[in-house]
């Protein structure tokens, strides 16, 4: 019983060691094959489809003018907007229809009840003429080259179902928020290359990502009982054999949460989201086409396992202090051990924030702050996963996931 006690024990250290050295080879891989060298000139595609940006809100007024905006300000000759009130009570209606009268490319869809996310990602859909779905954040500001870069995957590639973009930090006022532009490079970044050069892409950036229409409707669109449908309609889109694709020049600016409360929701929700999604697709196991998914499902199991092993051993470790035992713990503070993952992960920000300097200048510096991450993101994650976990498994589906706005920094 020790040994096993003491085998786990080591892999809550070996885990995050081994899927950083892969994040850290995957990344430099996927920049020095795809990114080192290349300008980032403007591409010039040999068609432009009509492109349907479709932004969902719920009670965003102070950020949904901005992002509107911004879309407006895009280079891509041929596109419309549509934007979904989902029963905002905040004066967010107000400004759409405003902004409505002044843009012709504007379309505003208003619903009188809150409906959730996905709900008004369909209602949006029906509305779209164009054949490629730019969906995008409320409070998210893109690049005018974004939605080139983006369309430029399916003009290429008739077997590209979806596209994801490359999320920025906007706000940088806090230490949270600082935390969270190193994580955005070294976990969000590096995952998104490394997954692509495996050839399945876990999620697309709910942000920022555009869809080929025929695949979301090959697909049957974004399921309404899912609380993140980002990660549930890039799961639909793998086991219907579409090429998933990340560009990195595809620029997006969002804000982030900047309290410890804020984050922790975001947490909660993507770590219950996953959970969900584990629990849906399951039926990949029963079917030998999709054996390529297997390998994520299994370390998606295993990052929930360590994250329980983690939080338990930390917690033995704490009530060591008070009762003294003998059973392995996992020390908060670093020991040997603690002290070279935390190394390890200082190297992988610095390589990531390397790679990311090609699009955002001086973004090396924030590796100052990169420091604190490890404590954030491990504790964090860990007891997110641990307590969204049973949500997901005996959450009862079907009823629609509705969503309240979430932290938009102070």
């Amino acid at each position: 019983m020790s040994s096993i006690i003491q085998f786990i024990a080591d892999f809550v250290f070996y885990y995050p060691l081994a899927m950083s050295i892969v994040w850290i080879i995957g990344a430099l891989y996927f920049y020095f094959r795809h990114e080192a060298g290349r300008k980032r000139s403007i591409p010039i595609l040999s068609s432009y489809p009509m492109v349907s940006v479709i932004i969902p809100a719920h009670n965003e007024q102070d950020a949904i003018e901005s992002t509107i905006l911004g879309v407006l300000e895009s280079d891509y000759p041929n596109f419309e907007v549509i934007v979904v009130d989902d029963g905002s009570k905040d004066r967010t209606p107000l400004i759409l229809q405003k902004l409505a009268r002044e843009h012709p490319k504007v379309r505003v869809l208003i619903m009188k009840q809150n409906m959730g996310k996905p709900s008004a990602l369909r209602y949006g859909f029906l509305a779209c003429l164009g054949e490629i779905i730019f969906a995008i954040d409320a409070d998210a500001y893109v690049e005018p080259d974004a939605m080139r870069w983006m369309v430029g995957h399916f003009v290429t590639g008739p077997r590209v179902g979806a596209v994801t973009g490359n999320p920025r930090v906007r706000n940088r006022t806090t230490l949270l928020a600082k935390i969270q532009v190193g994580e955005y490079s070294s976990i969000i970044g590096m995952i998104k290359r490394t997954q692509r050069l495996l050839g399945k892409i876990l999620t697309v950036s709910g942000v920022i990502a555009a869809f080929r229409k025929r695949a979301l409707l090959d697909v049957g669109l974004w399921d309404i009982d899912m609380i993140t449908d980002d990660i549930n309609v890039t799961w639909k889109l793998e086991k219907g054999f579409w090429d998933i694709r990340y560009e990195p020049n595809a620029l997006c600016w969002i804000l982030v949460p900047e309290t410890i409360g804020g984050l922790w929701k975001q947490r909660l929700r993507w770590s219950q989201g996953g959970g969900e999604v584990i629990r849906r697709h399951v039926d990949i196991w029963f079917s030998w086409k999709q054996r390529r998914l297997w390998p994520i499902y299994i370390e998606y199991v295993v990052s929930v396992f360590w994250s329980y092993a983690y939080v338990v051993f930390g917690l033995l470790w704490i009530i060591h202090f008070i009762i003294p035992h003998s059973l392995p713990t996992v020390e908060l503070l670093p020991d040997w051990k603690g002290t070279i993952l935390v190394a390890l992960c200082l190297v992988q920000s610095m390589i990531a924030l390397y790679i990311d300097n090609r699009y955002e200048k001086n973004i090396i510096w924030y590796h100052f702050w990169v420091i604190w991450y490890p404590l954030f993101y491990w504790l964090l994650t860990a007891l997110a996963t641990v307590v969204a976990t049973p949500k997901a498994l005996f959450r009862k589906m079907g009823k629609l996931a509705v969503w309240s706005s979430p932290d938009r920094g102070l």
